[in-house]
């Protein structure tokens, strides 16, 4: 009994080419991504270095010739902002505020994950839900009560941002802790470690990868944040921050000095960018480990 021959095909002829042709449609994808991300970037440094007069004329084109103001406009910015002091609130603020939801947000989380009753339960579902209530809904109740507690100030602003933040900050820690196995704190226990011990020596080294990604999406949310700011504390006081003075120099010097405005957001950006540049390994790194049995 004869049988028909049969036609093999074989799978790999095809896939050098097919996996050229999708590491070049990845590269092109990723290159565009690149340049819709870094042309902003771009046209704010490139503009910081002409003459106010030509950046409205000719807001695309390369400073040279006529057109380069050199540090001028960083020097008019930061004469007439003050730009040193709001960025030595800035960081005041930002560091303050990434410590204090960095340390009490992970206690937290790690109490309503472990100790499970009805109203840890209830505590962290209101967690959960802060993270979709929007800012605008809350923001005149806060600005009054702010006000009623004195904390239009600096320290008054870290406790705001602890409030702000504990949403989001306890949810991720929450997920992380969820993956840590309870038989490490039963074996600690039993060699003589109290709770607070358990908690210091054992749990909290497990966090820093987490630690770090809260404390990074924190410090980039509060330096750049500025309506809070700007309802809370004000124009009339001397505790300004960053993109409160870059916003008051586009309302009273916008139309006369774009140059200044342009090398004023320069120097907003380096420092956040530095720091995420340090530390955006750690990205990842925390919130795939946070989403372990999330």
């Amino acid at each position: 009994m004869s049988t028909a021959p049969t036609t093999t095909q074989n799978p790999t002829t095809d896939s050098p080419s097919r996996g050229l042709l999708g590491t070049t449609l990845t590269y092109v994808v990723l290159a565009a991504l690149t340049a819709v991300f870094l042309g902003p970037l771009l046209f704010i440094l490139m503009n910081s270095f002409k003459g106010r007069f030509f950046i409205s004329d000719s807001p695309f084109s390369l400073p040279g010739g006529e057109t380069w103001a050199g540090i001028e406009n960083y020097l008019n910015g930061v004469s007439v902002t003050n730009f040193f002091a709001a960025a030595g609130w800035s960081f005041f603020i930002t560091i303050g505020s990434v410590a204090v939801i960095v340390f009490f947000c992970a206690m937290t989380a790690y109490y309503i994950t472990r100790v499970k009753t009805w109203w840890t339960n209830v505590l962290y579902l209101l967690f959960v839900f802060s993270m979709v209530v929007p800012f605008q809904m809350v923001m005149f109740p806060t600005v009054k009560i702010a006000d009623i507690l004195n904390l239009d100030n600096p320290l008054g602003m870290i406790v705001l941002y602890l409030g702000f933040g504990a949403g989001l900050s306890v949810f991720v820690f929450s997920g992380f802790v969820k993956s840590i196995p309870i038989e490490i704190e039963e074996a600690s226990m039993i060699d003589g470690c109290g709770p607070l011990q358990n908690y210091f020596r054992i749990v909290m080294p497990m966090l820093k990868p987490v630690m770090i990604t809260v404390a990074i999406l924190n410090a980039m949310w509060v330096w750049n944040d500025y309506l809070l700011p700007y309802l809370v504390i004000g124009l009339a006081t001397p505790f300004k921050t960053i993109p409160v003075v870059v916003q008051q120099l586009v309302g009273s010097h916008g139309s006369n000095d774009l140059g200044a405005l342009m090398a004023m957001l320069v120097l907003a950006i380096i420092p956040i960018v530095a720091f995420y540049l340090a530390s955006q390994k750690y990205i990842i790194e925390g919130v795939v480990a946070g989403a372990v049995k999330g």
